[in-house]
């Protein structure tokens, strides 16, 4: 599959990232990583408080940043809880943007089992949301059958028709572009028209891979993980995703049909090097090698 640098530089364009509370505790100002405009999700871990997600998106949004809440459904109580956080989020950091997702908790906390469900209750558009994000399963979801996500993303296609909000899906990371491709042509099949962004893994070493994809309960990938892991001089040495990158940069620009608009960057190795790579590639500053990769011009170590 031939691949120009242009078409790289396009998938990178605008990519997007996320940060926990936690992690964006450690972080000074964001605008010592990330370019002013970026949109930054927030994540909800189980047993987090609202509180924190609040925190970060007004200080992403006073830094010059597009702030994302994760509004988790299984850990939202009831629906004036959901009014609460909504009516917060865009009150205190201007929120008009959100991931719409069930969440990674077993058994929900009251009312909300799926995304669906904080959907349908039409609250979104009353503050004003203009952006939502749901969850793409490429490689399917330990909690959900194939035919159940097959539903839930017809209803979400349905469910977009009817909202005030542009919708767009958004992946977990994946390691490969096989099943991606493979993905994004069933769900042009099955008559899909919501934009995809595909969620690759930031810079980090395959042990830490290793870590996050078992938390993260990703099947598939965890094959070429564990192949990868089998190096032990690859174990220690940190990942690039760039062969993921060119390959999906080279399938969008051999398939212009394709749903895939662009990518999700989670920094799992940490925010800096991440972001010093995406932004880089952004800009063009690589070369193609003859791995099917890229070599980046600038130092991200």
């Amino acid at each position: 599959m031939m691949t120009s640098k242009a078409s790289i530089q396009d998938l990178l364009a605008d990519f997007t990232t996320e940060v926990t509370p936690g992690s964006a505790a450690r972080v000074a100002d964001f605008r010592d990583h990330l370019r002013e405009g970026t949109v930054v999700y927030i994540t909800f871990l189980p047993g987090s408080d609202f509180d924190d997600t609040v925190r970060v998106a007004a200080r992403l949004r006073k830094e010059g940043f597009i702030p994302v809440p994760h509004f988790a459904a299984r850990s939202i109580p009831d629906r004036k809880t959901l009014d609460d956080y909504l009516a917060r989020s865009v009150g205190e950091a201007g929120v008009d943007h959100v991931l719409c997702i069930a969440g990674a908790v077993d058994k929900p906390v009251g009312e909300f089992s799926d995304s669906t469900q904080i959907l349908d209750t039409g609250l979104f558009d009353r503050h004003g949301i203009r952006k939502i994000a749901v969850a793409g399963h490429p490689e399917g979801s330990p909690d959900m059958s194939d035919e159940a996500i097959m539903s839930a993303l017809k209803w979400k296609n349905a469910f977009h028709q009817r909202t005030d909000a542009d919708m767009y899906l958004v992946t977990q990371f994946v390691f490969e572009s096989d099943p991606i491709i493979a993905w994004d042509r069933m769900l042009g099949e099955e008559g899909n028209a919501l934009p995809i962004r595909i969620g690759i893994p930031g810079l980090a070493t395959i042990k830490t891979l290793l870590m996050h994809a078992k938390a993260c309960g990703i099947g598939p990938s965890m094959k070429y993980l564990t192949r990868q892991s089998r190096n032990i001089a690859k174990l220690m040495t940190v990942n690039t995703p760039d062969v993921l990158v060119r390959n999906l940069a080279g399938y969008r620009e051999s398939a212009p049909e394709t749903g895939i608009a662009g990518v999700h960057m989670y920094p799992l190795g940490g925010l800096r090097r991440s972001a010093i790579w995406s932004h880089a590639v952004a800009d063009g500053l690589f070369d193609l090698n003859s791995k099917g990769g890229l070599d980046v011009t600038v130092d991200y170590t």
